[in-house]
């Protein structure tokens, strides 16, 4: 794997190395030891599955409060998305920055969101597939969301939703002296 920090501390996109032939390719998905090279966090406990049926659906922005703070590994497995994070660490030098980029069935490219992030896509084809492994299992009372508009961030989505939940959409406008 091939591990490029991005421009928020402790955020990586991660590349396969792919070992082709004329059969395909054989690459790993995730290692342990490769993870630990870089310090990254690689206690996955859960692999959740989503699938959007429409292009422009949103989900998130999501994280969940310590002590069930969890870092998140994100690849599209069908279709293509427009991945963002945010950097809700108070004490980083990118707190309060957003990064984006394109994940997609082709490039099979990953992103590493870190605890003390959040995260959210907006598809851009129909029938998206996302993968996501995560650190911590779920817990509804630490969960918490930002709105994909927020005007604290100011995210450059590529367009806007089409498709958003009521839970999504309703988040108040982020307020950068709450407790995180």
């Amino acid at each position: 794997m091939d591990f490029k920090e991005t421009p928020l501390k402790g955020a990586y996109l991660i590349n396969l190395n792919k070992r082709e032939d004329s059969r395909g390719f054989f690459a790993r998905f995730f290692c342990k030891n490769e993870y630990s090279s870089f310090n990254l966090d690689h206690d996955i406990v859960q692999i959740n599955n989503s699938q959007s049926k429409f292009k422009g659906t949103f989900r998130g922005i999501h994280y969940q409060l310590h002590p069930k703070a969890e870092t998140k590994v994100i690849r599209c497995l069908k279709g293509a998305i427009y991945d963002a994070i945010v950097d809700l660490r108070k004490d980083s030098v990118t707190f309060g920055k957003w990064f984006g980029q394109e994940l997609n069935e082709e490039n099979r490219t990953m992103m590493y969101v870190p605890k003390g992030f959040g995260h959210g896509f907006l598809t851009l084809q129909d029938n998206t597939e996302v993968l996501y492994l995560v650190s911590e299992f779920y817990s509804p009372e630490h969960e918490r969301g930002i709105r994909w508009n927020d005007p604290f961030f100011n995210i450059k989505w590529p367009f806007d939703p089409i498709v958003i939940s009521d839970k999504d959409n309703s988040h108040p406008d982020f307020n950068p002296g709450s407790n995180l």
